[in-house]
């Protein structure tokens, strides 16, 4: 996605392995590019060598929950933006994010597709109108998955529901499905995303690239970029204006549910 878009050019890819290691990713894809997308190994360079080296404006990382930690400090001090989509980070790993998102951008997603990101805001707006339904979570993934999913427990937390309440399923190689039904007492509404192929996350990211450049410092998640396109009667000029601004959302005290202040 990232070779087929006239907005980006795919520098390198990094990985911990030393197979594939001085490819390149047009090349291994068998796309026709003039972008290098040379495939480098993090024990062949320090992320200071790298940059000094190769240069980039915006780090995409869908490695694990250590890959940060050889890349965050010298990106942030360069003021690269980190586009990070790891399922599930723990407490200090995001306390060490929004310490970066000091010095340069920084957008934590656990699921970076734009269907996803809306089914949340959508159930977000569907539970503040109707604090009363049954509200019940699916997710199914590929039978290797073992834990579940962090999109479902972010699901979970924006809805006031208790992670053990998720229901799991793992079965053959599906890519990832999410489900919120809301039982009324004379009607059901079921919001579903699923995706079909990865690629859907490369689609998130070039969103995410394009709406995050413009905006000062700080920590965002998708939802910060797609709430100005909820304004569905705006111009698209007052998008634009509204896309850039910090959507720092505000936690009322003793309760779990972002408040409508902004900081």
């Amino acid at each position: 996605m990232l070779l087929e878009s006239k907005d980006t050019s795919l520098s390198w890819v990094l990985r911990r392995s030393h197979t594939l290691e001085h490819r390149s990713v047009p090349e291994f894809l068998g796309i026709a590019s003039d972008e290098p997308g040379l495939i480098h190994s993090t024990s062949s360079f320090t992320a200071a060598e790298l940059l000094d080296s190769d240069p980039v404006d915006v780090i995409v990382d869908f490695s694990s929950e250590s890959g940060v930690r050889y890349y965050g400090d010298e990106a942030a001090s360069r003021g690269v933006t980190i586009i990070t989509a790891i399922s599930n980070y723990g407490d200090d790993s995001i306390a060490h994010l929004k310490g970066l998102s000091r010095s340069t951008r920084v957008l934590c997603s656990p699921n970076i597709t734009l269907g996803v990101n809306f089914l949340i805001i959508a159930a977000k707006i569907l539970r503040n109108i109707a604090p009363t339904a049954d509200v019940e979570i699916l997710e199914q993934h590929f039978k290797a998955k073992r834990e579940t999913s962090g999109t479902a427990r972010k699901v979970a937390a924006t809805l006031d529901i208790p992670e053990d309440q998720i229901k799991v399923i793992r079965a053959g190689g599906i890519v990832g499905v999410h489900e919120v039904l809301f039982g009324f007492p004379y009607q059901t509404v079921r919001l579903k995303h699923e995706s079909i192929a990865r690629e859907a996350f490369g689609t998130g990211v070039l969103f995410a690239i394009r709406h995050i450049q413009d905006k000062p410092h700080g920590f965002y998640a998708m939802e910060d970029l797609l709430v100005p396109y909820f304004r569905l009667h705006a111009t698209e000029a007052e998008l634009a204006a509204e896309s850039r601004k910090p959507w720092w959302r505000v936690w009322d005290r003793g309760s779990r549910r972002p408040g409508n202040g902004t900081a």
